[in-house]
């Protein structure tokens, strides 16, 4: 289904240009609004931002569009996007907002949307917004008009949520935690939640201005994190991106640790205390080739869909899996989240690292990953991958993978960018597909 506005993860864009400019925001408002307003009673709007500075001027516009056409509006503040989904529904919410660019630079924002239920608008919801963007608006009258308000609580409701996740048997006495909020959402509530669970927190990343979330912090840039590990002495180093819905983990001595490693990890454990549901873990195209060896190996499955993490949660709820997720970072744990959480998610693997005694060099590397490669080739204009130079490239990498690879290019969901991925037990083969396939999309 091709879209108009809607990416793969709501409506991103750079800062007051099309599409993510005030008036849209307002169109957004007016939009989702009238979408989600049913039945006779009050109905309610949560909205919350990371803390790009765009954000006072994205939340304003839609503020004044949900407003307008009736739906009363609780301002939430900086707050985690996974705080947004868990507030629509302890709040008996009929929406909620989340303002944020993710991991993309300041100059970027988004706007994501969820349902009463806590989980990300279907396919069929955001088409429906898409249509009534384009048409008039319908106001409310004057005496239905909605109200707007500011609530100071948010931030604790989150973090007791958070902290609940945490085993009860269990404590982060003793241990010492590298936190890295990317100068993002979660700067006030993660260093929180780690030290009133016991740990020593040393955190980074948590004086935004403005302009520096995602600036050289955060789980799309962990040299920072990798430094005040080994630096700090500490046992293990998280870090979140800019609206914490995402992490990467460092060890102590300062190796990163992606999803799928953390995925298998949760995974085996769960599976060991009879929690893990469906059989498996839900993963994406993108996740290495030796997760799904792995967990084979222990008598579990390993189920792919399409990269994004909505596409990740419909199939877990499809198949009745409660441990999903994205090499990126991105962990679901349907148990407690209707999406990603950066935060439960660290959670769990600190609970597995105090259960096991382990430095977490030795724990958190469950698997040996192929060699795998990732590239991004950024293009303006057309469509590259139908040229028939890059069609031959692909059929070409795809031969010379088989049996002992894969192969995987897409068009990015979220920038204008093609990835090009390949994986298998020749590094050197991987390296020379993945160049030539790259070289073809460029002269393309």
């Amino acid at each position: 289904m091709k879209r108009k506005y809607f990416g793969t993860d709501g409506i991103r864009g750079r800062t007051n240009e099309a599409p993510m400019t005030a008036e849209m925001a307002l169109r957004v408002g007016q939009a989702a609004g009238a979408r989600f307003h049913r039945g006779t009673h009050r109905h309610r709007v949560v909205v919350g931002k990371d803390t790009r500075l765009s954000g006072y001027m994205m939340e304003s516009a839609l503020v004044a569009g949900f407003t307008s056409v009736g739906m009363d509006v609780v301002m939430v503040g900086p707050m985690p996007t996974p705080a947004i989904a868990m507030l629509v529904r302890s709040m008996r919410a009929d929406l909620g907002v989340m303002i944020s660019a993710s991991h993309n630079p300041f100059e970027d924002n988004g706007i994501k949307l969820f349902g009463p239920d806590g989980y990300k608008l279907s396919d069929a919801d955001e088409a429906a917004i898409e249509k009534l963007i384009d048409r008039p608006p319908k106001p409310a009258s004057a005496p239905k008009i909605g109200r707007a308000k500011r609530i100071d609580d948010a931030r604790g409701r989150y973090i007791h949520f958070a902290k609940s996740s945490f085993p009860e048997h269990l404590s982060l006495d003793g241990l010492k935690v590298v936190i890295d909020c990317a100068n993002g959402a979660a700067y006030n509530v993660a260093p929180e939640a780690l030290w009133e669970l016991g740990a020593e927190v040393v955190p980074i990343g948590v004086s935004p201005n403005g302009i520096n979330i995602n600036d050289g912090v955060g789980s799309t840039a962990p040299e920072a994190l990798q430094e005040k590990v080994v630096q700090s002495g500490a046992d293990i180093g998280i870090a979140l991106d800019g609206d914490a819905d995402r992490l990467i983990v460092v060890d102590e001595k300062g190796n990163t640790v992606d999803g799928d490693q953390l995925m298998a990890l949760i995974g085996v454990s769960w599976q060991k205390e009879g929690l893990l549901m469906g059989g498996g873990v839900v993963a994406t195209v993108m996740s290495n080739l030796g997760l799904e060896r792995f967990l084979e190996g222990r008598g579990l499955e390993l189920i792919r869909a399409q990269v994004g993490d909505r596409y990740v949660l419909e199939t877990m709820r499809e198949r009745g899996y409660n441990v999903g997720g994205e090499q990126s970072g991105h962990i679901i744990l349907s148990d407690y989240a209707t999406t990603g959480d950066g935060l439960v998610a660290a959670l769990q693997v600190l609970a597995c690292l105090v259960d096991s005694g382990k430095p977490s060099s030795e724990l958190l590397r469950q698997f040996e990953p192929l060699p795998q490669l990732l590239k991004n080739v950024r293009f303006e204009s057309g469509q590259p991958l139908e040229a028939e130079s890059v069609k031959a490239a692909v059929a070409d990498g795809e031969a010379r993978l088989i049996g002992t690879g894969r192969l995987l290019i897409r068009k990015s969901g979220t920038e204008p960018l093609i990835r090009v991925m390949a994986e298998g037990e020749d590094e050197t083969l991987v390296n020379q597909v993945v160049d030539s396939i790259c070289e073809a999309v460029r002269a393309a």
